[in-house]
């Protein structure tokens, strides 16, 4: 990004591009919540921040979270649908759906799912690209019932 400003009139309006970088760095708390020595509670950072909130933001049901009636990927109330073809697409669709809406530091590149209807669960593959970077994530994770 360049900008262009002039200098001051003792310098006879000289003028300058000043060409800048700017990174930014994603960091969130570690939701294990594991105290350092000093007391202090770990952060994850770049990558490892982003593939937590995606984790999250797939595991939540609407209705969760005060204020954001519609945040998560309300997959949850697919798992107690009969298992029949069409549920693989659906959860699919919910994942990118929620992470285009509520995840701008991560580009969902390909989401694949496969059931596992015998065992009552979702087998959840999500590649996807943190922004800024050219770092490219994968989160595998198995969603099943409670009851």
């Amino acid at each position: 990004m360049a900008t262009r400003r002039v200098l001051s009139r003792e310098d006879n309006n000289l003028t300058s591009s000043i060409i800048t970088t700017r990174k930014v760095q994603y960091k969130d708390i570690d939701l294990s919540f594991t105290a350092k020595p000093n007391g202090e509670i770990y952060t994850k950072r770049d990558a490892a921040a982003v593939k937590q909130a995606v984790k999250n933001l797939i595991l939540t049901n609407h209705f969760e979270k005060p204020f954001l009636p519609f945040f998560g990927g309300n997959i949850r109330d697919l798992l107690f649908d009969l298992a029949d073809e069409d549920i693989e697409e659906d959860v699919e669709d919910r994942i990118i759906q929620a992470i285009n809406t509520y995840e701008p530091r991560a580009a969902v590149r390909t989401v694949n799912v496969k059931s596992d209807p015998d065992r009552n669960n979702l087998n959840v593959y999500i590649e996807f690209q943190v922004i800024n970077t050219t770092e490219v994530v994968t989160l595998t994770t198995t969603l099943s019932r409670l009851r």
